[in-house]
């Protein structure tokens, strides 16, 4: 288990990235940005607290882009020590999941590097200059969903950061599986 333990960087600019999708496209930050925020997640297959809340996130991501705030979810493990997060179980997860959002993946590991991300699911929230404004929890879910009335952490400092700009001063770390890193060569 690990979590996002580095304090939030605010003000920290998205850093860009080009990725393959499952959907066949190459996808940069500018294409999935919105006029209002764009989220970034890391997650992957296998790990049970992205299991715990795929269903959630992908009903966040909905109700998020009502608002203006387009999201992305960028796979970083190593796939050769992880084959369940394989590029083409990538894709039977998204479609498995009915993801409304693009689902890329960082072969070289460089695009989770540069964002700093520690963990499985791991979520970057910018605004609309592509600033970073919150770095924290989906909700209080572990490896297990919280209740179906969970403070909707994520999603709430979302719609502060669509409507002002800025992100809410108080963030919960998220908490799931270290992201899987290939051995140094």
């Amino acid at each position: 288990m690990a979590a996002t333990a580095d304090p939030l960087q605010r003000g920290l600019s998205a850093p860009d990235f080009s990725l393959p999708g499952v959907d066949g496209r190459t996808w940069s930050l500018a294409d999935v940005r919105g006029p209002r925020g764009t989220l970034v997640m890391f997650i992957c297959n296998h790990c049970p607290y992205v299991q715990a809340v795929v269903d959630r996130i992908v009903r966040d991501a909905r109700d998020l882009r009502s608002l203006g705030v387009h999201t992305v979810a960028i796979s970083s493990n190593d796939v050769t020590a992880y084959p369940e997060d394989s590029f083409d179980n990538m894709k039977a997860f998204a479609a498995q999941h009915g993801f409304v959002f693009p689902y890329l993946y960082d072969e070289s590991q460089a695009v989770a590097r540069a964002y700093g991300a520690v963990c499985t699911p791991d979520f970057f929230g910018f605004n609309a200059d592509l600033k970073l404004q919150y770095r924290g929890q989906l909700d209080a879910s572990r490896k297990q969903a919280a209740a179906p009335d969970v403070r909707r952490d994520l999603f709430q400092a979302m719609q502060q950061i669509a409507a002002s700009g800025v992100g809410p001063d108080e963030q919960y770390p998220s908490i799931g599986c270290s992201i899987k890193w290939k051995d140094a060569a």
